[in-house]
């Protein structure tokens, strides 16, 4: 009965011979060395991971890039016929997808055909380069020795394998007439400058799914594969459309990896390469929405959205405005144990605005303050105290649902007066948005530019489509108070209204 040698063993047996003539040694470590290479050979052409550390001695692995490679290897050996990988900028997107994979993949396979993909013709024929030189390598050979070169086709864009298969490189937008794929790879199809267009023409990213629909997944082989490897841009970009059109239209199954630069836990994707300190500096420096994008694969839209961000009017001054009156709201999150809930809290201000043109002055709302964390129930507790001592609202309201009913029961115990939020039957988050967003379109909502109150405006402007609507529901039960109150007047509320007086008080931004 046989049985698998493993390379420890080889090695032992290799260590321990017996006391043999210098020739059969000798002959005895080139049988020996050569189950040894075999050994790593095949190891490295069915573990992807393994073939990029031959082929790169230097790289720094992370969990992603295991994950990846497991992904990878699965559509390889065909149990994945649709992938797609987002992930943000240097974590070794496009050295995997554009440089290590297709040489893998005709490796395994150097009969079949291979399509690669970038935003532009240059970067593309840049990669088929370095796929090219790397098949023609010694390294390479190590791993796969009888795959080489065809000797009168070695284009940079444009070669084949000395088995027949086929490797080709294109720019979004170019045409592949002719060309056949059992591997379709598409590395981040849109670029830097597509996406500042794309601020106000956002029709901009159509192009590339048009381009993807008409031309490479119409070169499809029966039986091929498509990998997409990106970093999201847009809930429009060639990610969002493939996933808006397999779940409207059917067709394609995709499995779909996502890789936030920062987990939810707070830690980075990649900390032997990424620094926290790092991370979260670069967070602070960037739009929130290019952040969640790029960074975080969740990008927003203002798609479906009930409250646009030009609705909002931008406090330029240092310090707000004499509020009449302030409002501080809380939403919490459930008191179990719940890493993606969050607790959010917004204060607000009414105060009166003049206008320079007319001269008549109204009363508006402004943004003071924002806070969201993930908390347990001791800390949020805390938390809510120093938040009324800074501000002195003059109404503290708390929805009574979650960790809220407990918190009421411990501030009141506390002497903190505060209102419980109740939503009557039937009103749930998108009607409750609704019933404030008239005071979004009459231009009395105002923040400053900070970076609280931007992540308040992308949240508000991503819903109800985002991922989180803690800030929302803080925010409509604030406003809601206000308008109920009598606390803001629009142009649509009856004129002989009785405008309410407020004695003036002072504030400053956290």
């Amino acid at each position: 009965m046989s049985r698998t040698i493993t390379r420890e063993q080889l090695i032992k047996l290799r260590d321990n011979l017996p006391n043999l003539s210098e020739y059969e040694k000798v002959d005895v470590n080139n049988i020996l060395d050569k189950l040894l290479t075999g050994y790593e050979q095949r190891k490295s052409q069915l573990n992807f991971i393994e073939f990029v550390k031959t082929m790169w001695p230097e790289f720094i692995s992370g969990r992603h890039h295991t994950k990846m490679a497991e992904a990878f290897e699965d559509v390889a050996s065909g149990k994945i016929k649709r992938l797609i990988v987002n992930m943000p900028p240097r974590h070794t997107k496009s050295e995997f997808a554009s440089y290590l994979l297709p040489a893998w993949f005709l490796g395994r396979y150097p009969h079949k055909k291979v399509i690669q993909t970038s935003h532009t013709a240059e970067l593309a024929v840049g990669f088929g380069r370095k796929v090219r030189n790397l098949v023609g390598s010694d390294a390479y050979k190590s791993v796969f020795p009888t795959v080489n070169l065809q000797s009168d086709s070695k284009a940079a864009g444009r070669w084949n394998t000395n088995a027949g298969g086929d490797y080709f490189a294109i720019g979004v937008g170019g045409a592949v007439t002719g060309k056949g794929a059992d591997l379709l790879i598409i590395d981040d199809p849109h670029s830097e400058q597509e996406a500042v267009i794309a601020e106000t023409s956002p029709e901009v990213y159509d192009k590339v799914y048009e381009w993807y629909t008409s031309g490479p997944r119409q070169r499809l082989q029966p039986g091929g594969s498509i990998v997409i490897v990106m970093t999201r841009w847009a809930k429009r970009d060639l990610t969002g459309q493939v996933i808006k059109a397999s779940a409207q239209h059917g067709g394609d199954d995709w499995k779909v990896i996502e890789f936030p630069a920062l987990m939810p836990s707070g830690d980075p994707l990649w900390p032997e390469f990424w620094k926290k300190e790092e991370l979260t500096a670069l967070q602070t420096q960037l739009p929130v929405a290019k952040w969640q994008a790029q960074y975080q694969q969740a990008p927003t839209s203002e798609e479906g959205a009930l409250i646009k961000r030009e609705w909002w009017n931008l406090w330029e001054e240092d310090n707000p405005p004499p509020c009449e009156f302030i409002i501080q709201s809380w939403d919490t999150a459930f008191l179990k144990t719940n890493r993606a809930d969050y607790s959010a809290c917004t204060t607000w201000g009414v105060f009166y605005y003049t206008d320079e043109e007319t001269g008549k002055q109204t009363s508006n709302i402004l943004l003071l303050d924002a806070y969201r964390k993930r908390m347990e129930f001791p800390e949020l507790k805390v938390k809510t105290q120093e938040m009324y001592e800074d501000w002195k609202p003059d109404a503290l309201i708390v929805e009574a649902k979650a960790a809220g009913a407990p918190l009421i029961f411990e501030l009141r115990a506390m002497g903190i007066p505060v209102s419980e939020f109740t939503p009557s039957r039937g009103n749930d988050k998108i009607a409750r948005v609704n019933a404030v967003t008239d005071l979004f379109a009459s231009g009395v909502v105002w923040a400053p530019p900070s970076r609280w109150a931007e992540e308040v405006i992308e949240e508000t402007a991503s819903f109800p489509a985002g991922d989180h609507d803690d800030y929302v529901d803080s925010m409509t039960q604030a406003l809601l108070r206000f308008r109920k109150g009598g606390f803001i007047r629009l142009q649509s509320d009856e004129e002989d209204e009785e405008i309410p007086w407020y004695q003036r008080r002072k504030a400053s931004y956290y």
